[in-house]
């Protein structure tokens, strides 16, 4: 079998040729690699990828983050990927093509869908409340400043997949709560556990009202263990992962994956990287419970595996002949789910559809993404889009956290649209 390092350097080498698609054949099957091509054949230009390195290598050279891989493709086609810096810095050791990601609230995305696969199959309507499949939601109070009361309406399964639940979470004045709940010993095993916990805490709001980034994908993923009667690892692994051929996404790695997984870093004093997590096989990635699958942010991939999951989703749910998602779906997906609410961690002219940020209006967020783009990033500064006006879709990938202090995510969505010509 040609391992994903060969092949990333195959890929490599092909890409200045414009190569014909490569088959990587796998234990399971025979599985089709994103084609190659000149950057120039899909409406690109190579002389303008190329600032993509030169951005990201001054990030690296100041020391303010690792490595960096990016990659891009357009039209069905891999025109940009490329690896800069190190995967351990303190030994020198480059940043492999086939490097394992914490990809954090990545997760997200993910976990939506398999939700989403299971609406297919008649499981649940949107606007079901959440406590027809999870009672312990049931009860749950809404904190005002006349104290506790009963919700405007019940939390709707809607309502998790847009962070429109109230749910009560760390980004609020309820920080002290949340955490003596969530943390206290013994800590949560698994996400029954978890919801449970959850449920004691007040919510900060009525459903629908507003808009609170909140661990509501957890309960999205213990929806998916409740309706499938599956664990949400097994899952993944057996409707999205092995199909749409994604070998190095999970929750956990074994010992034997080690070396491709990279260090991790968070900013010093001077804003230079400091060493949090050296990504041997003391990290929680290796040696961790396996037995608790967060939806909100528990998951390590590749750029591979992640880039073969968003152009699944570009396409309308298929990869190849494998479709995980009817097209009407993934539509859906990328709808505005939130109308007028301010999402205050991607502020104006973004919306929430069920599992992605999505943008609605071009100026006033700012950006180069078209409307109707889905987004998503991750806390150790990861970043993914798909774009179906341009057909293309990103991966970035370091490990700083927290990364507020740079701008490498936003600077490497300008210099991916800078360099498409054919508008």
């Amino acid at each position: 079998m040609q391992s994903h390092t060969s092949l990333f350097q195959t890929i490599r080498r092909s890409l200045s040729l414009g190569l014909a698609p490569i088959l990587l054949v796998t234990n399971l099957s025979v599985a089709q690699e994103i084609p190659t091509a000149s950057p120039e054949s899909v409406g690109m230009s190579t002389e303008r990828l190329a600032r993509i390195g030169t951005a990201m290598q001054r990030y690296i050279d100041a020391d303010l983050t690792p490595g960096i891989a990016t990659a891009i493709i357009r039209k069905g086609k891999l025109v940009h990927f490329q690896v800069q810096g190190d995967m351990d810095v303190a030994n020198a050791t480059p940043l492999r093509e086939d490097a394992i990601f914490r990809i954090a609230s990545m997760t997200k995305p993910i976990v939506s869908v398999a939700l989403m696969m299971l609406w297919e199959e008649g499981h649940f309507q949107l606007r079901d409340p959440v406590a027809k499949f999870i009672p312990a939601f049931t009860d749950i109070k809404v904190q005002t400043e006349d104290g506790a009361v009963a919700p405007k309406r019940p939390i709707q399964i809607r309502d998790m997949f847009t962070h429109t639940a109230g749910l009560a979470n760390s980004y609020l004045g309820d920080t002290k709560t949340y955490q003596e709940v969530m943390q206290r010993a013994p800590r949560p095993r698994n996400n029954a556990e978890v919801i449970a916990r959850l449920t004691e805490i007040p919510l900060n709001y009525h459903p629908g009202e507003a808009w609170q980034y909140s661990i509501a994908t957890d309960v999205i993923g213990r929806l998916v263990e409740v309706i499938s009667g599956q664990s949400l690892d097994e899952f993944l692994r057996d409707r999205i992962f092995i199909p749409l051929d994604m070998p190095d996404s999970g929750f956990y790695l074994d010992a034997d994956a080690t070396p491709r997984l990279t260090s991790q870093y968070r900013p010093g004093d001077d804003k230079t990287i400091v060493l949090a997590d050296p990504g041997n096989a003391d990290s929680y990635w290796i040696s961790g419970p396996r037995t608790r699958f967060s939806g909100s942010g528990g998951m390590v991939s590749t750029v591979r595996d992640y880039l073969r999951f968003q152009q699944a989703i570009l396409n309308g749910g298929e990869l190849y002949g494998n479709r995980i998602l009817a097209p009407s779906t993934v539509s859906l997906m990328l709808e505005n789910h939130t109308g007028d609410l301010p999402l205050w961690l991607t502020g104006p002219g973004t919306g929430f559809g069920l599992g992605y940020g999505v943008i609605i209006d071009r100026g006033a967020a700012a950006t180069p993404l078209s409307v109707g783009a889905a987004y998503w990033g991750g806390a150790y500064c990861t970043l993914s889009w798909l774009d179906p006006e341009q057909e293309l879709v990103a991966v970035l990938m370091t490990q700083v956290r927290p990364y507020n202090h740079i701008n490498v995510r936003a600077d490497f969505q300008v210099l991916t649209y800078q360099a498409i010509i054919d508008n």
